[in-house]
């Protein structure tokens, strides 16, 4: 038998007619038993985590069951052990329990006596495995709120997608436009999985030149091609037990989609002038900022290859709909920028803080930090126009703390004016007031909602 998550103890003995008899034992109990005559190379074989129990013999040639047990601790301190024994060996019992053991059971012992001990130790270890998953989680969620901060709805499920995809081997399609953050969310999808340890490969598919790409992702053998001298690793195979984020994937050639839908579906590599095939285990996320759906339709794209990666889609919000996330963000990048260049932190006027929500951040939070950087540098913000914003977003650059305050207001509901909204009361629902305050503010400051209601045909 092979040693697997689903096995539940693991007996080792090096007398073959007691492990057949404490084999049968387990076995008619129910558990899932694997069984071995030697304790050496067993902690090779089991991981921190693995769920099941040791059951072994003490006395054993070659490393005996307090060397195990020594190796085992070392390996996963919260991992029962339980030893047996037939000399009756009182100070070695004590010994035990000391370095570490679960339970201490004296040969001959009835069978009832061995299947209460194992089942308390599973149960230890299934609470102590669940303990451990749940601080797991709970610093996954930590993890991800500190690399894609924010509170907006949109950001919170994006982050929930995140931990829920992270724990599979799922293939990802990341879609977000231009500074969304594509490579944050691939880089924590990988950082939270369990190839965390293995290698994260980025690579733009649009940087790279038509004559190259085939090279790059998939290696080649020496003398394939003019100049090819000698072997050459791909990016697919470099990554190999890891993740491999491809970015731009709607620039690829439909020759190379081809080989990429093969790999996808095989989890091979042939390099190009090679004939032999490599197999892979790799995670493959990609990303575009097109609506490929539709360059499929236009023939842009390949049809089975958008459908191969769309199992597990990833929108990310664009900034300009994570309005109430944006000065969060900028105090956060600009901070950063100032602890970086050794500068002391600045504090936003109510003016600047009306610019920042009043504009509409077409280059996203890659936009933002640029901004961010130039305001810590002490520089001005150096926002270009908001064409999506109507003229409210202009601000005063004097005048009293109440102008500001007034002109800041106006840029609030003039960023949520921006958005669609069906009603009035979608608005005031947005902006945390009520209808009637929404009605007043709006003809104070001159603004006019279009969308379609008003305050009298709502109910």
């Amino acid at each position: 038998m092979t040693l697997d998550a689903h096995t539940q103890v693991l007996l080792i003995d090096d007398d073959p007619h007691l492990r057949q008899a404490l084999c049968q034992t387990l076995d008619l109990a129910g558990l899932k038993v694997v069984t071995r005559a030697d304790a050496r190379g067993v902690v090779e074989q089991l991981g921190r985590d693995w769920p099941g129990v040791v059951v072994s013999d003490i006395r054993m040639p070659g490393l005996d069951g307090l060397q195990l047990l020594e190796q085992l601790k070392a390996l996963d301190a919260e991992l029962p052990v339980i030893l047996i024994t037939g000399h009756g060996d009182v100070p070695l019992a004590v010994q035990a329990m000391r370095a570490g053991a679960y339970d201490f059971l004296e040969k001959p012992f009835a069978s009832d006596t061995l299947l209460d001990s194992v089942r308390r130790a599973l149960d230890r270890r299934r609470l102590v495995l669940d303990n451990r998953s749940l601080r797991l989680a709970l610093a996954d969620r930590r993890e991800l709120a500190a690399r894609l901060l924010g509170q907006s709805p949109a950001i919170q499920r994006l982050r929930e997608q995140i931990g829920a995809l992270a724990a599979t081997n799922a293939d990802v399609l990341i879609v977000g436009e231009t500074g969304a953050g594509k490579e944050v969310v691939a880089r924590a999808l990988h950082d939270l999985s369990s190839r965390r340890d293995g290698p994260f490969v980025a690579i733009n598919a649009g940087a790279l030149a038509e004559s190259v790409v085939e090279s790059e992702l998939f290696g080649h053998e020496a003398g394939a091609f003019t100049g090819a001298q000698k072997r050459r690793i791909g990016k697919f195979e470099f990554a190999n037990g890891g993740t491999l984020f491809l970015d731009e994937i709607e620039s690829m050639s439909l020759d190379v989609q081809v080989k990429l839908l093969r790999l996808l579906q095989e989890r091979v590599v042939e390099r190009m002038g090679s004939n032999q095939l490599i197999p892979l285990d790799i995670r493959i996320i990609a990303a575009t900022k097109e609506d490929l759906r539709q360059a499929a339709d236009q023939g842009r794209f390949r049809a089975d290859l958008y459908y191969r990666l769309n199992v597990a889609p990833l929108h990310i919000p664009p900034l300009r709909e994570r309005g109430e996330d944006i000065l969060q963000l900028f105090q956060h990048y600009a901070g950063a920028a100032s602890a970086r260049h050794g500068l002391p932190a600045r504090s936003l006027e109510p003016a600047q803080c009306a610019q920042l929500m009043a504009h509409c951040w077409p280059g996203n939070v890659r936009e933002l930090q640029n901004a961010a950087e130039r305001f810590a540098l002490g520089l001005e913000l150096g926002l270009g126009p908001a064409p999506c914003q109507p003229a409210a977003a202009e601000l005063p650059s004097g005048g009293s703390l109440n102008e500001h305050v007034e002109a800041f207001e106006r840029a609030l509901i003039a960023a949520e004016l921006a958005r669609p909204h069906g009603s009035l009361r979608s608005l005031a629902e947005a902006l945390g007031i009520p209808r009637k305050t929404l009605h007043d503010k709006l003809r104070k400051h001159g603004l006019n909602f279009d969308g379609g209601g008003s305050p009298e045909d709502e109910t």
